[in-house]
């Protein structure tokens, strides 16, 4: 009995559809409709042929509905279906790593914004590094239907190769555990910078996503992955402290106000009392853990007087971030998340003092007669690390 699978999606932008249908005998049969088959129906059939062959796959009738799919997306597609109709199959079809994806991120660094892109949504993620977001979230959770979860993470790894990010930070939600174990296969070996661990309730939960990164980490030792746990629970907001301190690897925590505010049996509301003390928590537990407290999404994009709002409250919380689910709101989250002229004046000031007490020889840093906290000044650093030192 024939084995068939079928994956993607038909007639949309920069994606393709599939269908594989394995036979006992005839070769390897490739029926191709495409958009773009005067200039690349050639390659495109060409890829499908070595992809065969890579698999060791000798008959089959290959359906291929092309609306000019990219290249990585072409081969994911092709392999998701393989690998429906041979799950046992361990290969993997991978494309060249562009060089300028190798590049590492700072543990330290700016999360004023991350952008989410859903996993199965090629099109958004091949432009998404060009709207300057601090980190773009390739995301295998709730942007993603369950019928599309295993291609979706084709996609992912492909992109993690083969699209250029323009030096973002490459962030992956993975889904829920224990399915989140699995998609870590796909993204680890391939230079993900940070790990989001969605409704996330215990250290434990940290603990079995660091320990299954080791794994792949053995095999390459030049991979250094963060972690960023997302509260979105009741119980994790309690759990708050443990889970910023489970990992020396976490570098950020995050709450997600959508699920934690029907896990307590509310609505979120735009004035956000119903999660104020939620909120509070997480960046108590962050600070107190030494990482970056992030704040939730703003979920109404046309609502940019909202958004700046949120981000100033945001702001006043104590976050040093926020996410994005549309590049429009990247502009307003950045502008909105920088010092003002009286933070920058002050922080001058402090960063002075503390010159001046290195030169002197002292370990007392004062403005005028107010003794300045080591944590004041790495404030003051930070604030004029935002502007550039101006």
């Amino acid at each position: 009995m024939p084995i068939i699978a079928e994956v993607g999606k038909k007639e949309t932008a920069s994606d393709c559809f599939v269908k594989l249908k394995i036979t006992k005998k005839g070769g390897i049969k490739i029926d191709l409709k495409s958009k773009v088959e005067s200039m690349y129906g050639k390659s495109i059939r060409n890829t499908a042929k070595k992809m065969m062959n890579f698999f060791g796959i000798e008959n089959a009738d290959i359906y291929i509905e092309d609306a000019g799919t990219f290249p990585f997306v072409l081969t994911a597609r092709i392999e998701a279906a393989i690998k429906k109709c041979f799950p046992k199959k361990q290969e993997e079809f991978l494309g060249k790593l562009l060089p300028q994806n190798l590049y590492s991120v700072k543990r330290d660094r700016f999360r004023r914004s991350r952008l989410y892109v859903p996993g199965d949504q090629p099109r958004l993620i091949i432009n998404a590094g060009l709207y300057k977001p601090d980190a773009i979230i390739l995301d295998l959770e709730d942007s993603v239907a369950p019928s599309e979860k295993e291609s979706a993470r084709f996609i992912v790894r492909n992109a993690l190769r083969e699209v250029d990010f323009l030096g973002a930070e490459r962030m992956v939600r993975i889904n829920q555990l224990p399915m989140g174990l699995h998609d870590l296969g796909f993204v680890v070996p391939h230079n993900v910078h940070t790990i989001l661990i969605p409704k996330c309730e215990n250290s434990d939960q940290v603990k079995e996503v660091d320990e299954r990164i080791s794994e792949f980490r053995i095999q390459n030792s030049e991979f250094r992955i963060f972690l960023m746990p997302i509260i979105e629970s009741a119980l994790g907001v309690i759990n708050a402290y443990e889970i910023a301190t489970a990992s020396k690897n976490i570098v950020a925590l995050t709450i997600g106000l959508e699920d934690y505010t029907a896990d307590i049996g509310t609505q979120r509301t735009s004035e956000g009392t119903e999660s104020f003390w939620a909120r509070s928590q997480v960046v108590n537990a962050a600070r107190a853990a030494g990482i970056q407290p992030i704040d939730s999404v703003f979920s109404d994009v046309a609502d940019e007087e909202g958004l700046k709002n949120s981000v100033l409250e945001a702001k006043s919380l104590g976050f040093e971030g926020k996410g994005c689910i549309h590049p429009g709101q990247i502009k307003i989250i950045h502008t909105n998340f920088a010092p003002t002229e009286k933070e920058i004046e002050k922080a001058k000031r402090i960063v002075l003092a503390l010159e001046d007490a290195q030169k002197k020889g002292t370990g007392v840093v004062s403005l005028g007669s107010k003794m300045i906290d080591p944590p004041v000044v790495k404030r003051a650093q930070n604030i004029l690390r935002l502007t550039g030192g101006k």
